[in-house]
């Protein structure tokens, strides 16, 4: 299907125009059976639990199903503050992986997103959580150390994400 720069992204209908406006800059023409799937209306505001393979496309898949309670009906996010969303992943790698995707996929919405990750520079993280965030993925030591330190404030959550929860275990966390 080819989709002219304007026109609407049907094929994301029920994702938030703010992000179908990022699919679209991004090529995305057609859901992966996750993203459709998140995409139901009967998936909208409950937990969910994905299994889906790598290179899936389940980092967009969560995603877009966190759009409806991270946005809550309104085109941008208003300023950062506390975190509202928390993406936990085993690894360093991955989480900056979730990163990267997460800030095109939001970057139309006006999203902060910080990354807390084991062997990155802790201050620079510190001073990202002290400025304001919508979203935080991180690692689970390096999470932990932050809100033991006082610093990562998880209050006004209204999402968490457990990132290859299965691996998280494996790896004793």
């Amino acid at each position: 299907m080819d989709i002219q720069p304007d026109a609407p992204l049907t094929a994301f209908a029920g994702s938030h125009p703010s992000l179908q406006h990022a699919l679209q800059e991004r090529g995305y023409h057609e859901p992966t059976p996750v993203q459709a799937a998140v995409l139901r209306p009967d998936a909208e505001g409950r937990d969910l639990l994905v299994s889906a393979q790598t290179g899936s496309g389940k980092t967009v898949a969560y995603g877009l199903a966190l759009a409806s309670t991270l946005l809550d009906g309104a085109e941008r996010l208003q300023r950062p503050a506390e975190p509202l969303a928390l993406i936990i992943a085993p690894t360093r790698e991955l989480a900056l992986q979730v990163q990267r995707q997460l800030i095109w996929l939001y970057g139309t919405a006006g999203a902060r997103v910080a990354s807390c990750v084991g062997g990155m520079d802790i201050r620079r993280e510190a001073r990202a959580l002290a400025d304001g965030c919508h979203l935080v993925v991180g690692t689970p030591g390096r999470l932990r150390d932050h809100l033991e330190r006082g610093r990562l404030d998880v209050t006004q959550l209204k999402a968490v994400v457990l990132d290859e929860a299965d691996e998280m275990l494996d790896l004793g966390f």
